[in-house]
């Protein structure tokens, strides 16, 4: 994902890709209303799992869902940097195995969209490229450049005939079906025209929501809004949409862009990070993809016949030459219910939404109208054999290795770590003659330190000092701070930290990272002292990566301090714990993924930088607490007009409330029901003016103890109508255990 304006070279790359693949056999074509595969004229309807930021045994069960959803296809990027990290030297296995993974969508009859790049953004580290790109002499990133593009044909052959020789492009009767298309993203794009009038109108990037930045609030997208903006798009001739992402998942390792992009890319995605159902949006876009797909036949067939119903009301009305008909009704005023005059009948139309009628008579859906269950979730502790019992290592500021180094002036870190790791050390010597002034006077100097971003943390003779950061938007730091120094020779050690390095910016293979001065020591005798041209001494690195403390083999390498001795809040602390789970077979996703945890010998190492309490940290299980419905007596569903239209009835059918709780749980009791006119919303429902008295009634009955259930919102069911002649609508919790 880019907040950039498009670049002309990914179009023109997009569609010689395009054509080169589909050339073969030409099993996948287009013109400007639909893509067209093996003769069959398809609304296509995507979705955004990047496989990285998942692990393998995930895949499948994130697939199934992607099509239970209702997802024709499945997008996804390739990330060079993770399969190429260092020239020549690939990798394909675990969560980067993308053979694996493009055959596992085809296994679900599924197509494929392929996105190469090789820049992809996605806020991912470097933007995916590998970071020895830039040191090729003589390249500018994504520019016209013979270096950069000789390097990116390489890798994007490489990745091409991969796919080919494992016969993964659907003319070899595979998956694949789209290459490196890009054309709009953003939350709403039904604005967006093709640059040539036969080609299909494709938005390959509807945000869900939002990545998370570090201190950064938690983005959320309601799924009313995405549902009207995608069928605002269709309904403007779209014939291909992907949701970004579907999957948001993880950013596992240092593979988070930024800076301070934060490792959970949930994206406030219809499946979330855990691979949980988001509900309502997973369920209630399923049901718009359902809707779209009862209307495919006609909207492939032309443009529609635009008529204004109201100041902001529209009909978008789409024929076939077979007879189909579909309509699209909007109401775009933000405030007010419109009631609109539409062939012969008349329908109310909330705000801000879109109707769908795939007969251009009975209204399916409403992208206002949520019919999917909302759920509430929880962490739950995971049962332990006994509580952890934490173990410490504690790095020494300011200590050498073989591997330091000492010369004249400040070093860029991207330069000298080659982002090997996060962590440089800069470390300087500081004599104070032991007349000073502020020694007697106990005011002390003031150490002012300029970074390019992106933390800091600053040690004095072993002590830590305190410590600057940055944000997404000002990386940049400055640490100024009075700082204790005693006569004789003080060691001043500057910890610079980069927290993800930019994956999105003008020619950002340039920017800086790390503490490139000034460094300046404020309040001696002497006035200001100069510590920038100083010799510095650099060690790339913590002591406890290069010892690799998070593994099982490196993690008793070392001593580690236990018991009483553990010290809290330390600063550049390794804290260690191995422990036994109780594993069930319904405990299915941790904040670490399922797969990463045995039944004993599971050890957990947390590094923890300012000092803090480890025995505050504790393994937790992510579970639906309760479920709730809020739904119309008179709701339309699709369910319902597919019986009516094939004959099966001949009378209009009442909605039905659905009710599920997750994997191995059932409902426990029934927190709140009211049919009538009940307020609020799930977590906090209460009853309106009009409630009927017997509302718990047919829950209690059949939902209790069962892991799902199905009540009519019809009145007979709660004991009559309450209130006659009174629109009335279902509120109804459960809880599950």
């Amino acid at each position: 994902m880019e907040l950039e304006n498009l670049k002309m070279w990914n179009v023109i790359m997009g569609f010689l890709c395009f054509f080169g693949v589909l050339s073969v056999q030409a099993s996948v074509s287009y013109d400007s209303k639909a893509i067209i595969i093996n003769g069959h004229r398809r609304i296509l309807i995507s979705g955004s799992i990047h496989y990285p930021r998942s692990t393998s045994e995930m895949w499948p069960d994130l697939i199934q869902k992607a099509k239970e959803g209702g997802l024709d296809v499945i997008e996804t990027y390739v990330f060079w940097n993770g399969h190429e990290p260092e020239p020549g030297k690939y990798y394909f296995e675990g969560n980067y195995d993308l053979v694996r993974f493009v055959k596992l969508v085809h296994q679900a009859g599924l197509y494929v969209h392929l996105r190469i790049g090789p820049y992809v953004c996605a806020e991912w580290n470097f933007g995916g490229f590998p970071v020895w790109l830039k040191y090729i002499p003589g390249i500018s990133f994504r520019t016209d450049n013979a270096p950069f593009k000789f390097q990116m044909e390489r890798f994007t052959r490489k990745i091409v005939n991969m796919m080919k020789a494992e016969r993964l492009y659907e003319s070899q009767g595979g998956p694949i079906i789209l290459s490196q298309i890009n054309t709009c993203n953003g939350f709403y794009c039904d604005y967006f025209s093709p640059n040539k009038a036969y080609k299909p109108k494709m938005w390959t990037e509807a945000w869900t929501g939002w990545f998370t930045q570090f201190g950064g609030a938690v983005p959320h997208r309601p799924a009313e809004d995405m549902a009207f903006a995608v069928a605002r798009f269709i309904q403007k001739g779209g014939a291909l949409i992907n949701y970004y992402m579907y999957h948001g998942g993880t950013n596992f390792g240092r593979t988070a862009g930024g800076p301070f992009i934060a490792t959970s890319y949930d994206y406030d995605a219809p499946i979330d990070e855990y691979g949980l159902l988001r509900q309502p949006k997973w369920g209630h876009l399923k049901d718009l993809n359902r809707a779209i797909k009862l209307c495919e036949p006609a909207l492939v067939s032309g443009d529609p016949i635009v008529t204004r119903l109201g100041n902001y009301q529209e009909a978008h009305v789409f024929k076939s030459k077979s007879g189909a008909c579909a309509a699209f009704l909007s109401n775009y005023n933000p405030r007010s219910y419109a009631t609109v005059a539409f062939g012969n009948m008349h329908y109310n139309i909330p705000p801000w939404s879109i109707s769908i009628l795939p007969d251009c008579k009975n209204t399916v859906f409403n992208t206002a109208r949520v019919g999917a269950q909302t759920a509430i979730m929880k962490m739950s502790p995971v049962p332990m054999h006994e509580s952890f019992s934490w173990q410490a290592y504690n790095e020494e500021p300011a200590s050498y290795n073989e591997k330091a180094f000492t010369t004249v002036g400040l070093l860029e870190q991207i330069n000298t770590t080659r982002d090997a790791t996060d962590y440089l050390w800069y470390t300087t010597d500081v004599h104070i003659d032991a007349n000073e002034g502020f020694l007697r006077s106990g005011k002390y100097p003031v150490l002012t330190v300029l970074s390019a971003g992106h933390a800091m943390h600053v040690f004095v003779n072993g002590q830590l000092a305190g410590t600057a950061y940055g944000s997404l938007d000002f990386p940049k730091l400055t640490f100024s701070r009075g700082v204790n120094l005693r006569a004789g020779n003080n060691k001043i050690a500057l910890l610079s930290i980069a927290v993800g390095l930019p994956n999105v910016g003008p020619h950002f293979e340039m920017w800086n990272a790390g503490i490139l001065g000034p460094v300046n020591l404020n309040g001696l005798d002497e006035g200001r002292r100069d510590l920038t041209w100083q010799k510095w001494t650099y060690k790339i690195g913590l002591d406890g990566e290069a010892m690799s403390l998070h593994s099982l083999s490196g993690s008793s390498s070392v001593e580690w301090i236990q018991g009483s001795l553990v010290a809290q809040k330390q600063p550049l602390t390794w804290f260690k714990v191995t422990y036994v789970l109780t594993l069930s077979r319904n405990s299915l996703w941790y904040h670490v993924p399922r797969s990463w945890l045995n039944p004993t010998g599971n050890l957990l190492v947390v590094f923890e930088e300012w000092g803090g309490d480890p025995n505050g940290i504790h393994l937790v299980r992510r579970d639906v607490d309760s479920v709730c419905v809020n739904i119309n007596e008179w709701q339309p569903t699709l369910m319902n007009w597919q019986m009516q239209s094939s004959g099966k009835v001949n009378k209009p059918l009442r909605p039905k409330a659905h009710l599920s709780c997750g994997p191995g749980q059932k409902i426990s009791s029934v927190k709140f029901a009211s049919f009538g006119t009940p307020e609020g919303e799930c977590g906090s429902f209460r009853e309106g003016s009009c409630h009927a008295h017997h509302s718990y009634d047919a829950f209690q009955r059949t939902c209790v103890g069962q892991n799902f259930c199905t009540v009519t919102v019809a009145p007979e069911m709660f004991g009559g109508d309450p209130c006659p002649n009174v629109m009335k609508k279902l509120s109804v919790e459960v809880i599950c255990s």
